[in-house]
């Protein structure tokens, strides 16, 4: 009974590729997701989450339910969790692919609409996060910036112009 606890199921070089085709096609299926939707998650996005991990733990374990699978499918992922880490860090190619850029929404008052609707924003969804951000008109606003990991940030005229570096 216990021999099954610590016994491989599948070869244990399957089961690493398995864990680093399955933790960067999630990866890169969650940031094709937007960053709104990572940033400001509903309830579907939510549950979405939640079914794509139980979707892919298959696709990965490969049918292995051993202890020591599951240990090493875990150390893989933590390891290339900290492998993106590090290459988003160094390179500000991986940070672009893997956390995105920022999108200017608002210029000096004025809403850039090709912006909004790459980021599948509505106008009315820029104005009620202007409103939670205390902005009741748009003429205030020097610059409106959805962020790369999903927040959203203005800085008003009163402010002066906004730099970035």
């Amino acid at each position: 009974m216990f021999e099954k606890l610590f016994y491989f199921d599948v070869p244990a070089l399957s089961l690493i590729i398995r864990a680093v085709v399955v933790y960067l096609s999630v990866l890169i299926l969650l940031r094709i997701s937007g960053k709104r939707q990572m940033g400001q998650m509903g309830v579907t996005e939510f549950v979405a989450i939640l079914l794509i991990s139980n979707a892919v733990q298959n696709s990965m374990n490969g049918g292995d339910n051993s202890l020591t699978g599951g240990l090493l499918l875990a150390v893989v992922l933590i390891a290339m969790s900290a492998a993106i880490s590090f290459l988003t860090y160094r390179s500000r190619i991986f940070s672009s692919l893997f956390e995105g850029v920022p999108t200017l929404l608002v210029h000096k008052g004025k809403i850039i609409a090709k912006h909004l609707a790459r980021e599948r924003l509505r106008e009315s969804d820029l104005k009620t996060l202007l409103r939670k951000q205390g902005v009741h008109d748009l003429s205030d606003v020097e610059t409106a910036v959805l962020e790369a990991d999903g927040t959203f940030s203005i800085t008003r005229k009163s402010e002066g112009p906004a730099s970035y570096l």
